[in-house]
């Protein structure tokens, strides 16, 4: 929440350098309060399990906001029970006149595709354009960073020889950025990919910011430059357990895959995996939604975002 303090006092400015949200009394006198609204595009097949890590993700907050999950018409889930979607979920059609202060696309497990060969492409297109004039700020996670890159500026995915698992240490390009405010100049995040997105890439790009990378794993964060569109290309939603389940799953289908990096302690699978990302995911999450929704979104979404 934020910090209510006296017209003119001088700590202003300095907590302000600090991306500390402070709101002057006479601000305070006319400002109005509403729920954000969070629309959430969920490609996981494991909906429930990926709909319950972001919701976690987002929690850590005062804000109140409210969820719509959203799923695509041109592409059935087969792993989520169809009550649940019924119950819970709307399809594109359903929502594609309202507008939205918050926007999340998810990963889905697709990557070794082409993007025009993934059966929902296209819709996926309309829902990536329509979030340019309804939405304030849209994040995007792994493959749905991956499309969106490709989708808005033609940025291209690479396959790798093999797939990045494990628990990678990332460092800050933007240590500035409200995005990675109470950040550790160093920190953990999940990555579980078949491709990549280059850093030179973006870098040559000159409507977005590299943010974060990996010595290992690569690119992690970038942005554009109004803060309307963010690219996660890891999972730092995830659970603890998470990386294992994906292990087992793929050994159990001859697979072989490799162990997770730095992810078991000692490298051994037979150890439970320690949690060591948390805490900078729900602050990636946070500080999206205070520093590029709540703080900057209009009053009446009724608008045209742009």
């Amino acid at each position: 929440m934020p910090i209510k303090i006296p017209d003119g006092l001088p700590a202003q400015s300095v907590l302000e350098n600090e991306h500390i949200f402070v709101i002057t009394e006479n601000r305070a006198l006319h400002q109005d309060i509403r729920p954000l609204k969070i629309g959430i595009l969920n490609l996981m097949p494991t909906k429930i399990v990926t709909e319950t890590q972001i919701m976690r993700c987002l929690s850590n907050t005062p804000l109140q906001f409210e969820v719509e999950l959203v799923q695509t018409s041109t592409h059935h889930s087969k792993n989520t029970p169809e009550e649940h979607l019924i119950t819970f979920y709307k399809m594109f059609a359903d929502i594609k006149d309202v507008n939205f202060d918050g926007f999340i696309i998810t990963g889905a497990p697709v990557e070794q595709m082409e993007f025009e060969e993934v059966d929902y492409w296209q819709e996926l297109c309309e829902i990536m354009e329509w979030t340019k004039t309804h939405v304030h700020s849209t994040l995007h996670i792994c493959w749905g960073a991956q499309a969106a890159l490709y989708y808005h500026y033609g940025i291209k995915k690479y396959p790798l020889e093999q797939k990045m698992s494990g628990v990678f240490t990332h460092r800050l390009l933007t240590p500035k950025s409200r995005l990675f405010h109470g950040f550790d100049s160093e920190f953990c995040a999940p990555h579980s990919r078949h491709t990549e997105t280059r850093a030179e890439d973006i870098l040559n790009c000159p409507e977005l910011r590299l943010m974060a990378v990996s010595d290992e794993a690569g690119v992690y964060t970038a942005g554009n430059l109004d803060g309307s569109q963010f690219f996660i290309t890891g999972h730092s939603e995830y659970d603890a357990d998470t990386l294992d389940k994906e292990y087992r799953r793929d050994l159990d289908r001859g697979m072989e895959p490799q162990i997770p990096r730095h992810y078991y302690p000692d490298d051994d699978p037979s150890k439970p995996p320690v949690l060591r990302w948390r805490a900078h995911s729900t602050l990636l999450y946070t500080n999206w939604l205070n520093y590029f929704v709540y703080q900057t979104t209009p009053f009446d979404i009724s608008k045209k975002i742009k």
